[in-house]
C-alpha cells in the first residue's frame, strides 16, 4: 500500500461486536482470564500491551518500513528508553547540537551510568576518533532542533556496521513522510509523536521503530512494559486519529515552509536562514539525496542580535510564541533562552514552526513584525 493508504487503515481495526468502522477506545486497565487463567484476548494489563495502543504501534511501525514499533507518553520517554535498554559503561556518540531535552538527560541522569560524547557527527574523521572498545550507539538527528543540519545517515551506518554499533536517527522534524533512516540502514528511528503526528498541539507522546527485532530491541520493550511510560488509550486512539491526514498535512507544512524560508533568505533584516531546501544549506546535496521533503522547521538569524530577534518574536499577529512544533497552527520562538546556559544556539536565532495558515498571511506576518 502507498503511504496514504497505511496511514488510514494500518491503524484501524473493526470492532467484531459492534461492527463500528472506527475502532473505539478501550479504556479498561485489566482483561479476563480463561478457565487455565490464560488471556483468549491476548492481553492481560493495559500497561503492558492496550488494544489501542497496538493498533497505534502498527500503524507507525508501517509508516517508518519498520518490523515493530513501541509508543511512549513522550519523545523523551523514548529517548530514555534505549539510554535505559544499555549496558551501564555503553559510550554514545551523540550530535553536538543534539535536542536539549535528551542531551540533559545523559548529562543529569546518565552521567557515572553512560559514557557520551557531543561531536560534529557530520564528519566521518571526527566520528571514527571517537569511537571507542566500549562504544555501543552513534545517536543522530537529522534535521537536526534548531540548527537544521542534516546528517548523511548511509554514511554513520557504513561507519558503524564497521564496528558492530547500533544507528538511532531521531526522525521528528522529518517525519516518515520525508525521510526513512531505516531504508537507509538505521536501526531504530525515534520520534516525538507529540509534533507531527499528533499535529494539534493536544497530545503528547512518543515513539521507537525498529528495523529488526533483536536483543536491543527486547530490552527497549522490557523497559516500556516495566517502566509504564506508556500513553493511554485515548492518546493512542487520537493520535491514530490524527495520523490518518499526516501524508496531506505534510504536504501544505512542506510547501509554506520552503516559501518562507525563500522569503526570509532574501529579507534585509536576516543574517542567515537555515533550512535544509535551500541551496544555500551546507548539507543540501546530502538533504536532496536522502529526503522527499525538506520538513517545516527552520530557524533564522536577525540582524541586530538577541534584542532585535526578542522584539521580532513579540511583535508577531498570526504566529505564536511558543515552544514545540508539527501543529497546524505556526510558532516561534527564541531558542536560546530555553535551552539553558550550555545551549549551542545562536543568541539571535529564532525557531519557526511552519504550519498550514495561507503562506501571504505568514509571509505578511513576519514582514509587519520585522518592519
Amino acid at each position: 500500500m502507498k503511504i496514504e493508504t497505511i496511514a488510514i487503515h494500518a491503524g484501524n481495526h473493526i470492532d467484531e461486536t459492534s461492527k463500528a468502522v472506527i475502532q473505539p477506545i478501550v479504556m479498561s486497565t485489566t482483561f479476563e482470564r480463561n478457565h487455565e487463567g490464560g488471556y483468549d484476548s491476548g492481553y492481560s494489563y493495559s500497561r503492558a500491551a492496550n488494544p489501542n495502543r497496538t493498533a497505534l504501534e502498527n500503524v507507525l511501525a508501517k509508516l517508518e518500513n519498520g518490523a515493530e514499533a513501541a509508543a511512549f507518553s513522550s519523545g523523551n520517554a523514548a529517548g530514555m528508553s534505549v539510554f535505559q535498554a544499555l549496558e551501564p559503561g555503553t559510550h554514545i556518540i551523540c550530535p553536538d547540537d543534539m535536542y536539549h531535552g535528551l542531551r540533559n538527560q545523559l548529562k543529569m541522569l546518565f552521567a557515572g551510568i553512560l559514557e557520551f560524547d557531543f561531536i560534529d557527527v557530520n564528519d566521518a574523521d571526527v566520528v571514527k576518533a571517537h569511537i571507542k572498545p566500549n562504544t555501543g550507539v552513534i545517536w543522530i538527528e537529522t534535521p537536526s532542533n534548531p540548527l537544521l543540519k542534516i546528517t548523511d545517515i548511509k554514511q554513520a551506518v557504513t561507519i558503524a556496521a564497521k564496528h558492530n554499533l547500533k544507528v538511532v536517527c531521531d526522525n521528528t522534524f522529518a517525519t516518515p513522510l520525508c525521510q526513512q533512516p531505516l531504508a537507509l540502514g538505521a536501526d531504530i528511528v525515534m520520534h516525538s509523536t507529540t509534533k507531527y503526528f499528533g499535529g494539534h498541539s493536544d497530545l503528547m507522546g512518543g515513539a521507537l521503530i525498529t528495523r529488526e527485532k533483536n536483543e536491543l530491541w527486547e530490552k527497549i520493550r522490557n523497559v516500556q512494559t516495566m517502566g509504564g511510560a506508556i500513553p493511554s488509550p485515548t492518546d493512542c486512539y487520537f493520535l491514530t486519529r490524527s495520523i490518518k491526514t499526516l501524508p496531506y498535512r505534510m504536504r501544505g507544512h512542506v510547501h509554506n515552509a520552503q516559501l518562507l524560508a525563500e522569503y526570509l533568505e532574501n529579507h534585509p533584516r536576516v543574517e542567515k536562514v537555515m533550512f535544509p531546501g535551500l541551496q544555500s544549506h551546507p548539507q543540501y546535496a546530502i538533504a536532496k539525496a536522502q529526503m522527499t521533503g525538506f520538513g517545516a522547521v527552520l530557524s533564522f538569524c536577525l540582524k541586530g542580535g538577541e534584542e532585535e530577534a526578542k522584539k521580532v518574536v513579540n511583535a508577531v499577529k498570526i504566529f505564536a510564541q511558543a515552544t514545540s512544533l508539527g501543529g497546524v497552527e505556526s510558532l516561534i520562538e527564541h531558542r536560546a533562552s530555553i535551552e539553558g546556559p550550555d545551549t549551542k544556539t545562536p543568541f539571535n536565532l529564532l525557531r519557526v514552526s511552519v504550519g498550514l495558515e495561507h503562506i501571504d498571511d505568514l509571509i505578511a506576518d513576519l514582514q509587519q513584525a520585522m518592519a
